[in-house]
Order: C-alpha cells, then structure tokens, then sequence
C-alpha cells in the first residue's frame, strides 16, 4: 500500500497549542505526523510560527481560516500563510445564515469564488471542509455537490470530512472516490453514535473550544481506529483519488487527553500501513 504522509489538525489540541505551541508541536512531531493544519496561531506571528514548526521539522500543510477572518483582510490572511509556507488555506465552518438552503449561501459561494480567485493568483489552493449541514438538498443535489459545481478546481477543492460525511448517512470512502482529483486532504475521524436528529456534535462545542454541557450521550469522538468508521476503505479509497495528505482530527477527546489519543490515532495508522 502507498504511505501518504500523515497530519494532525491542531484544533484537537487548542488548550495545549493555547499554553505552549512550540512544546505541543514537539510532542506531535515526536509521535511521528509529518505535518499539522493550524486552527489559529494562538498569538504568535506568522513568522514565529513558522519558525517553531521549522524547529520541529513539520510541514505547515493547510490552515483553517474562518469567512470573518478572510472578509476582514483577505491580503494580510494570505502574506501570513505565504509566510508558513502553507500550500492550503481551507474554510472551517460556515454561520447557518450562509449554509446551503439559506439566504446567505449565494454569498457565501461569491466571497469562496473572490478569495479562491486571490489564493490562486498567491499560489495558494482554497479548500473547504464539511460537516453534515451540506447535506441537504440545493437545487436537486447536496449542498455540497452544488457548492463544488459552481466552482472550478483551481478556485475550490475539497478536503472531505470522513466524520461528518458518514454522520449524514454517506459512505466516506464512495465520497473520496466521487472527488477523485478535487481532495487533497482528507480528515480522518472517527467516532460512535448515530444520527439521532438533535443537535449535531460540533454543536456541543462552544466558541471557545469547551464542551458546553449539552447531551452528547449519543455521540463521542474517538482516536482513528477505534469508533465506527472503516478507516482501511477511506485510505484506500484517498490514495486511489490522488490525496496528497491524511488530517487526524478529534474534536473532544474523552477518557484521555487530546495528545493520548493522538498517539493513539497514529499508531493505529502505522499498524495498518500507513
């Protein structure tokens, strides 16, 4: 089996990037992931950063940037992934004013065409990460879908979320297949629990990063390996499309801390080959 290399989206560790990022990307880069995705710099300069990831010797492959934060300074969003040495910028999350089916969305997908246009012209590729709400239907087809026809490759690519895909009642691997050459980066995420119509998982996690005390006794994230997902079919399924990069990610971690189930995560993936 081909290895892809492996990242760690560090959006799992934001207490612990929060306190420390340099000693947090050292512990990372210790369990083996070739590279992170950042979820905010906690702080630090673009070029502070970058040198602590230099210090680790890990690739800075994608950041998760919110709309607001583009809207804000598109140009001071891209000099600071210029200066990360970032290959992906992807858009996390959207408000439900901008979701698909909302009024917003037609927005949404103007400010994505603008930015992705920019990212281009910087060398940079725009991508988007999902959850289950681009799972309704938009003119006949997924939101999701809908979102990706309208766009071209060069200005929008996918980085599929295995997690949320299979919470929307998808198979994650059928959906890797369906964007083979449009997902570079694929998050791996694994979970138990199903899809009971309440609230969805993510909404159990306030602002701030905190589980806000909802009922989530329907749902729990789990290191790779060891929830409900079929991790084998979804690596071979990402490197049959032409991924270039697998993303652990674990919103919450539960019983353990978010780096122990990080390593988790990984040995698991290096078990089966990855």
């Amino acid at each position: 089996m081909k290895r892809l290399p492996i990242g760690y989206q560090l959006y799992s560790v934001r207490e612990e990037a929060r306190r420390d990022f340099p000693g947090t990307l050292s512990r990372i880069a210790m369990m083996g992931y070739d590279g992170v995705e950042l979820a905010g710099l906690h702080g630090l300069s673009a070029s502070r950063a970058r040198g602590a990831l230099d210090e680790c010797a890990l690739t800075a492959i994608s950041s998760h940037v919110p709309l607001d934060a583009i809207r804000a300074d598109p140009n001071q969003v891209i000099k600071d992934h210029l200066t990360l040495g970032c290959q992906y910028i992807a858009v996390p999350f959207l408000d439900e004013p901008g979701r698909p089916g909302m009024p917003g969305f037609a927005r949404t997908l103007r400010q994505m065409i603008e930015f992705g246009s920019m990212c281009q012209d910087a060398g940079i590729q725009l991508l988007y990460h999902n959850h289950d709400f681009e799972f309704v239907r938009v003119s006949g087809q997924y939101g999701l879908d809908f979102m990706y026809d309208c766009m071209p490759d060069r200005l929008l690519m996918a980085e599929l979320d295995t997690c949320w895909i299979k919470y929307a009642g998808e198979d994650p691997a059928d959906y890797v297949t369906k964007y083979a050459g449009r997902c570079p980066v694929v998050h791996l995420k694994d979970y138990v629990g199903t899809n009971t119509g309440g609230p969805a998982p993510y909404a159990l996690i306030s602002a701030d990063g905190g589980a806000t005390g909802g009922d989530a006794s329907e749902f729990e994230f789990r290191p790779v390996g060891h929830g409900c997902q079929d991790i084998p079919s979804i690596v071979d399924a990402s490197i049959n499309a032409g991924a270039h990069w697998f993303v652990v990610e674990q919103d919450l971690s539960v019983g353990r801390t978010p780096l122990a189930a990080a390593k988790l995560s990984i040995e698991y993936l290096k078990h089966i080959g990855q």
